[in-house]
């Protein structure tokens, strides 16, 4: 899949998620087989970009793969200077939000508040894509509520504001992540527009991945929560697409040298005191199908510096080392 310049080596892609996909992740889920991972979302007031929070949001220059950034908002000048800003600080793409489905941002008249407002939509597209030379792409639901599914009128004004790439995520802001995905909606934008489509929404196998391409004729899947705690799935997913093979588990070795790679990443991105924290969450979704944590995840929750988390960890995996078949990750 083509996105202005550049080219998606895999129809496969990381979604952006809050709190979640930072540079370690997003690196990681790459090297796992993503096409493109796309970085959590930056907020168009300028007033919050130099809290440390932002600061380790922002900087991309030496990042491998696309550096594709979501910006967040309502107003166009702010977001045209939002997306200014985030190339300068190594975007390639830049990714508009009018998908989020939280109250605290649609309170904002931001998200997918925005589906409610074509004409401040367009408005924002077309600053944004006027403010800057890379790529911009649109993440969007289906609509704001099952009964104003406007994802199709959307898709045509992102198409004639020059956005290059859209994503829908088959839910209504109304929805939020509660019962199945639609793809229907996302088929008659895809036969709308010639601009690539990206299907989202509970894609959460190979087998599901393929099953939406193919209804949808949709140029890739974005997944999210699919990968937390499985990073793998791009791979297998990557896999099945291009040689029908069926999804293999990893190894519990292979697990034991990721997770540990990944908690050592963040201690080191984020710093011994808030690396522990943002450790527990990832640990907690790595080790969720593994029988009989419970007791695990309490007493590693409860620890508070690097070299004990790894410590737990490596005692933790050693321990199930010849017991491979607790391991469920298919």
């Amino acid at each position: 899949m083509q996105i202005g310049p550049y080219t998606l080596d895999s129809p496969v892609i990381l979604a952006p998620m809050a709190g979640i996909t930072d540079r370690p992740f997003r690196q990681l889920c790459l090297r796992m087989g993503a096409g493109m991972a796309v970085s959590e979302m930056m907020l168009a007031n300028p007033d919050t970009w130099n809290t440390e929070k932002s600061r380790k949001r922002r900087y991309h220059t030496d990042e491998h793969g696309i550096r594709s950034v979501q910006i967040l908002g309502c107003d166009p000048m702010l977001m045209a200077q939002a997306a200014r800003q985030n190339v300068a600080d190594g975007a390639q793409i830049i990714d508009i939000n009018m998908g989020c489905p939280a109250k605290k941002v649609n309170k904002k008249q931001a998200g997918s508040a925005l589906l409610q407002d074509p004409a401040l939509v367009r408005e924002i597209l077309d600053a944004v894509v006027a403010a800057v030379e890379v790529p911009v792409t649109l993440k969007i639901r289906t609509g704001w509520d099952p009964e104003h599914r406007n994802g199709v009128e959307i898709a045509r004004l992102a198409e004639q504001a020059g956005v290059r790439a859209l994503t829908v995520h088959g839910r209504t802001r109304a929805c939020l992540f509660n019962g199945q995905a639609e793809y229907d909606t996302i088929k008659a934008i895809k036969q709308a527009i010639a601009i690539p489509v990206i299907a989202n929404g509970d894609i959460d196998t190979p087998l599901k991945a393929s099953q939406v391409l193919a209804y949808t004729g949709a140029d890739a899947v974005m997944i999210g929560r699919a990968a937390q705690g499985q990073p793998w799935i791009f791979r297998q997913i990557r896999r099945y697409l291009e040689q029908s093979e069926a999804p293999t588990a990893p190894t519990l070795s292979e697990v034991r040298a990721l997770v540990l790679e990944h908690v050592q990443t963040l201690h080191h991105f984020y710093g011994e005191y808030q690396g522990v924290r943002f450790a527990r969450k990832h640990v907690a979704w790595y080790l969720e199908k593994i029988l009989e944590n419970q007791d695990f995840r309490r007493g590693f929750n409860a620890l508070v510096n690097a070299s004990e988390q790894l410590d737990a960890l490596k005692y933790f995996f050693d321990k199930l080392q010849h017991n491979e078949e607790q391991i469920a990750y298919v």
